[in-house]
């Protein structure tokens, strides 16, 4: 995979993974191997929690179709090798959450405006506006 093309997304756009019963079946720990692998990342990457969970659920009995997604993701984070959260090992590990909100604050129709977001340490985890 060192010399794999990269890839835009974590997943393709017309990926449906399912069961797959009539497809060929491939050696399920090397398949394991792979999953653990990006559940492993999935702490410091988010924008791969869901991809990586869909391969996850295949992980007992993998077939040939299911293979070309954890691929994907790896050809995904070779072209986003500087992207991720920063943990400073100097850093305590907490979490905080912060909203704002303006009650019926436009005049002209009364609709209320609020964000929220929350970070880990210093890290930006989740947002919403």
């Amino acid at each position: 995979m060192e010399n794999c093309k990269e890839a835009d997304t974590s997943i393709a756009m017309n990926c449906y993974m399912d069961s797959d019963k009539a497809g060929y079946q491939v050696d399920s720990t090397k398949y394991r191997g792979l999953v653990v692998s990006l559940l492993y990342l999935t702490t410091s990457r988010y924008d791969i929690q869901f991809s990586v969970c869909s391969c996850a659920k295949f992980q007992s009995n993998p077939k040939e179709s299911h293979y070309k997604a954890p691929k994907r993701i790896f050809k995904y984070l070779k072209g986003t090798i500087n992207v991720g959260l920063w943990y400073p090992s100097n850093s305590k590990i907490t979490l905080s959450g912060f909203l704002d909100s303006d009650y019926a604050v436009c005049k002209l129709d009364r609709k209320s405006t609020n964000g929220t977001c929350h970070l880990l340490s210093s890290s930006l985890i989740s947002w919403e506006s």
